[in-house]
C-alpha cells in the first residue's frame, strides 16, 4: 500500500487500532488473551454466556431490587464513572448523599434531623458492620474510662440474623451470643435477649424483617426489657436496628409501629437502599441517633485532593450512581409513592400466600403481613415430596424460590420463602401459582421425596445456618 505524505514527509493517513477478523476466534476462559478482539465480538461472547443466568424478575429468593425506571437507569449510566469518595471533585453527588441521610433521619424520627449523622455504604451488610463497630467502640471507651477491662465484648442477637453479623463478630473480635429458635419462636424476643446480656454486652441487634420468614422482631419490647434491666442492674445496653428491609417498609405501611429513633435506646439503624429502597444494587445506609452515638475516633478526616473529607466506611472508592438513583427515587416517589409501591408489594404477598395455603399441601409460617415476604412448609402427612422438590419443580419454569432448613434447635423445619419486590405484579403471581398447580399432580405421584437439603443450592439469601459454636478469639 502506498502511503500519501505531505511536503514535510509526514503521513496524511489516520492511524487506527487494527481490526481483527471475527471468525474464527478462540477465546481462553481462564487466561488473558494474547490479543484483543472487536468490541462486538467481546460483547457477544459475554452476552451469550450470561444467557445461562436466571431471569432476575423471576428471582423470588433475593431481596435486592431487580427493576428500575428507565430514567433511573439513565442517571446511573451518567454517573457510573463518578467516584463517590471524591467529594471535592463531585461535590453535588456528595450533596445528594447528604440530602438522602437527612431524608432518612426524618423518616426514622431522629430528634434533630438537621444534624443527622450517617453515610451511604455499598449495602446493608457494610452499614450493619459500621453500626456494630460504633457499638464496640462506645463500650470500650466507657469501660476504659471506668478503669475496667475492655477485651471481651459480646453482641446479643437472634440466630436468624443475616450472615453479615456473623462476619462482623468474627472479623472484629466480638463474641456473638445467639438466641436460638425454639418451638414456634423464630426470632429474638425481649426476655431471651435480656437473658444473654451482661457487663460485656456492647449492644443488642433487633431485626426489622427476618430473612427466614419476613417477620418483625419486637424492637420496642426489646428496648423496654433493656430499660428494665438498666433500672435493676445499671447496665446501659443500646440497640442497633437491622432494618435492611423493614427500614423502608415500616415507615410507610406501619406508621404506628415504634421501632426507630423514637425509642431512646435505639442508637443506630441500617437499611439497604437496593432492597425496599428500590435502587439497583448496591447502596446501603447507616444512621446514628446523634453524634454521641458515633465515636469521633472512628471518623477519619482525610486531606484528599485539597480538601478535608470526613469518612467512615469499610470501602473507599465506589461509584456514585446508586446514591444518585436513591435521591432520584426519593424525589420521584415521595412519601405517598413509596407507600403505594410498598402497599402493592404487601398486597401481592398476602394474596399469594393465601392462595398457596389454599392449595392443600402447604402450611404458612408467615403470611406477608409485615415484610412482603412469606414462608411456608409442607403440611403434616405430606410424604411424597419435599419443599426441595417443590423448589426444583418451580425452577424448571424459571422461578427461583429457595428451600432451606431453619437453624439449630429447629433444623427439623424445612421451608420455602417468597420475596415480593417492586416489579413482581399480581399477574406474575398468578403465573407462579399456575406453574405450582401444574407441578403438584406430578409431585403427588412420587413414591417419596427426591430431594433434600443437600440439593437446595446456595440461594437462601440470608437464611443461612449460623455456627453458634464458631471458635472465637476470647
Amino acid at each position: 500500500m502506498t502511503v500519501q505524505r505531505d511536503k514535510r514527509g509526514e503521513s496524511r493517513d489516520l492511524e487506527i487500532n487494527p481490526i481483527f477478523s471475527r471468525e474464527p476466534v478462540r477465546v481462553p476462559r481462564y487466561a488473558l488473551p494474547d490479543q484483543g478482539m472487536e468490541p462486538d465480538t467481546a460483547y457477544q461472547v459475554v452476552h451469550d454466556e450470561l444467557m445461562l443466568d436466571g431471569n432476575a424478575r423471576q428471582n423470588l429468593a433475593t431481596f435486592v431490587s431487580t427493576w428500575a425506571e428507565p430514567q433511573a437507569r439513565r442517571l446511573m449510566a451518567e454517573c457510573a464513572e463518578k467516584n463517590m469518595i471524591d467529594k471535592d471533585e463531585y461535590p453535588q453527588t456528595a450533596e445528594l448523599e447528604n440530602r438522602c441521610v437527612h431524608m432518612l433521619a426524618r423518616l426514622w424520627h431522629a430528634e434533630d434531623a438537621r444534624h443527622a449523622t450517617g453515610c451511604s455504604t455499598t449495602g446493608s451488610s457494610e452499614a450493619a458492620m459500621l453500626g456494630g463497630l460504633a457499638l464496640k467502640r462506645r463500650w470500650q471507651h466507657k469501660r476504659r474510662a471506668e478503669g475496667r477491662p475492655a477485651d471481651r465484648p459480646n453482641l446479643v442477637m437472634g440466630i436468624n440474623v443475616q450472615i453479615c453479623w456473623e462476619k462482623f463478630a468474627d472479623y472484629f473480635e466480638v463474641e456473638p451470643r445467639y438466641v436460638p429458635m425454639e418451638g414456634d419462636r423464630y426470632h429474638l424476643t425481649p426476655d431471651k435477649a435480656v437473658e444473654l446480656c451482661d457487663e460485656n454486652t456492647i449492644g443488642v441487634v433487633a431485626v426489622l424483617g427476618s430473612t427466614f420468614d419476613g417477620s418483625y422482631e419486637p424492637v420496642s419490647g426489646i428496648a423496654a426489657a433493656l430499660d428494665d434491666l438498666e433500672s435493676r442492674t445499671g447496665l446501659d445496653i443500646p440497640v442497633h436496628v437491622d432494618g435492611a428491609s423493614g427500614g423502608m417498609i415500616a415507615p410507610f405501611l406501619d406508621p404506628d409501629l415504634t421501632w426507630d429513633f423514637r425509642l431512646p435506646r435505639v442508637a443506630s439503624i441500617n437499611t439497604s437502599g437496593h432492597k425496599y429502597g428500590l435502587v439497583m444494587p448496591g447502596v446501603g445506609w447507616a444512621l446514628w441517633r446523634d453524634r454521641d452515638a458515633l465515636p469521633d475516633d472512628l471518623v477519619f478526616h482525610v486531606n484528599y485532593l485539597g480538601g478535608d473529607m470526613p469518612t467512615f466506611a469499610l470501602n473507599f472508592s465506589r461509584p456514585g450512581a446508586q446514591v444518585v438513583a436513591q435521591y432520584y427515587n426519593f424525589l420521584r416517589l415521595g412519601f405517598d409513592g413509596y407507600r403505594r409501591v410498598q402497599r402493592t408489594c404487601r398486597d401481592v404477598a398476602t394474596r399469594l400466600a393465601a392462595e398457596i395455603a389454599g392449595l392443600g399441601p402447604f402450611e404458612l409460617i408467615t403470611d406477608g403481613g409485615e415484610l412482603p415476604v412469606f414462608a411456608f412448609r409442607m403440611r403434616d402427612g405430606i410424604d411424597t415430596f419435599s419443599v426441595f422438590d417443590v423448589s426444583a419443580a418451580l425452577r424448571e419454569r424459571g422461578w427461583l424460590v429457595p428451600a432451606y432448613t431453619f437453624p439449630e434447635h429447629r433444623t427439623d423445619l424445612a421451608a420455602l420463602r417468597v420475596v415480593v419486590r417492586n416489579g413482581f405484579s399480581h399477574d406474575l403471581a398468578d403465573l407462579l401459582l399456575e406453574d405450582l398447580r401444574r407441578a403438584l399432580p406430578r409431585l403427588r405421584e412420587q413414591h417419596g421425596p427426591h430431594r433434600d437439603a443437600d440439593d437446595a443450592g446456595g440461594f437462601a439469601h440470608g437464611a443461612e445456618t449460623k455456627n453458634p459454636r464458631r471458635p472465637g478469639r476470647h
